[in-house]
C-alpha cells in the first residue's frame, strides 16, 4: 500500500496512526489549522490523496469529498457513519467502510455497566468511600435493584442483541422496538417508542443514527418512561432530544440515565453534572484495549482490499 495517500482527519488511535504511516503515504489533517492554511493543505496533497480515515466525530462530508477528486474510500474507525455523506460518496464512486461486531461486545457491557451504575449508584458509594462519609455518617443510601427489571432497547441489531443476551442472565424480561418485528419468540415487540418506553423499567438506545432517528428519545418517550425509568444511551448523542432529558432529570419525570454519548460532543450539558442519578462517561463504549487494535486492523484490512483490488471486508457503500 505504499503508494495510497492517506488523509487522517484527526488523531484517535496510536497503533492505526502508526500502521498507516508505516504502510502508506500519510497526511495528517490537523496539522494544518482549519481556514486558509488547511484549504491549501488540501489543494496541495489534492492529487495524492486517494483514502479518507475518520471516525464518528471526524467524517467526510460534501466539502471534503469536493477537494479530494483522487479519492476513492472512505474507511471509517467507528460503525457510526452518520458524518460521511453517503449520497455524495454514491454518486462519485467512493466506496465506504466502517467497523462493525468487532465492538458489539464492549459497547453492548458498558450498557449494562451503566444500568447497574445508574440503578446501584455505584459511581455515588465510591465517592461516599472517599470522602470519609462512610465512617462520618454511617451506611450509604439505599438504592434499586437490577435483576429482573423490564429493558426495552431501541433497535435489535448487533449491539442490542448483545444487550439482551446480557440482561436476560439478570432474569430481566427484554422489550424492543425497531421498524420491523423479527421472530425473537422471547423478546417482545412494541409497534413505537412510545409504546416500549411505557413498558419498560430501563431503556436502551442502541439504533443506528439517521434523519428517522434523530431524536428519537423525545419528551412524549420520557414521559412514557415515567419517574422511576432510566434512559442508557450507547447510541448516538442526537438519538436525545438532549434539552428535553435534561429538563425531565431536572423535574424528576424519569428515574436516572446513563450517557456515554452526547448531541455535541465534547460538551455535556453542565446542570448534568449535579445530578446524582446520573452516570456520565465520554464516548467509551468501544474504549478497550483489545478493541480498538481490532477496529484499526479491519480499517487497515479494508484500505489493502482496496488497493489489491479485493472484496471489501466490511464494505457500506
Amino acid at each position: 500500500m505504499e503508494s495510497l495517500g492517506v488523509l487522517l482527519l484527526h488523531p484517535m488511535n496510536a497503533y492505526l496512526e502508526q500502521e498507516l504511516d508505516r504502510r502508506c503515504r500519510l497526511h495528517r489533517l490537523w496539522e494544518a489549522p482549519a481556514g486558509p492554511s488547511r484549504d491549501e493543505f488540501l489543494r496541495a496533497h489534492a492529487g495524492s490523496i486517494r483514502a479518507v480515515v475518520g471516525n464518528a466525530q471526524y467524517g467526510a462530508d460534501a466539502a471534503l469529498i469536493d477537494a479530494l477528486p483522487a479519492l476513492e474510500i472512505v474507511a471509517s474507525f467507528s460503525v457510526g457513519i452518520d458524518r460521511v455523506d453517503l449520497a455524495k460518496c454514491r454518486d462519485r464512486g467512493i466506496r465506504v467502510t466502517n467497523t462493525p461486531d468487532v465492538l458489539t461486545d464492549d459497547v453492548a457491557d458498558l450498557a449494562v455497566g451503566l444500568a447497574i451504575a445508574v440503578l446501584r449508584r455505584i459511581p455515588q458509594a465510591d465517592r461516599y468511600v472517599r470522602a470519609g462519609l462512610w465512617k462520618a455518617k454511617g451506611d450509604f443510601t439505599l438504592t434499586t435493584r437490577f435483576s429482573g427489571k423490564r429493558v426495552g432497547i431501541i433497535g435489535l441489531g448487533r449491539i442490542g442483541l448483545a444487550i439482551a443476551k446480557r440482561v436476560e442472565a439478570f432474569d430481566c424480561p427484554v422489550n424492543y422496538y425497531q421498524r420491523s418485528k423479527k421472530d425473537y419468540p422471547n423478546y417482545t415487540y412494541y409497534p413505537s417508542v412510545v409504546e416500549l418506553a411505557a413498558n419498560s423499567d430501563i431503556l436502551v438506545v442502541a439504533c443506528p443514527l439517521n434523519a428517522q432517528t434523530r431524536h428519537i428519545v423525545n419528551r412524549e418517550v420520557m414521559e412514557a418512561l415515567g419517574p422511576k425509568g432510566v434512559l442508557i444511551n450507547i447510541g448516538r448523542g442526537p438519538h436525545v432530544d438532549e434539552p428535553e432529558l435534561v429538563a425531565a432529570l431536572l423535574e424528576g419525570r424519569i428515574g436516572g440515565a446513563g450517557l456515554d454519548v452526547f448531541e455535541d460532543e465534547p460538551n455535556v450539558p453542565e446542570a448534568l453534572f449535579a445530578l446524582d442519578n446520573v452516570v456520565l462517561v465520554p464516548h467509551v463504549g468501544s474504549g478497550t484495549n483489545e478493541t480498538r487494535k481490532e477496529m484499526a486492523d479491519l480499517v487497515l484490512g479494508n484500505l489493502e482490499a482496496h488497493v489489491l483490488n479485493k472484496p471489501l471486508l466490511t464494505p457500506v457503500v
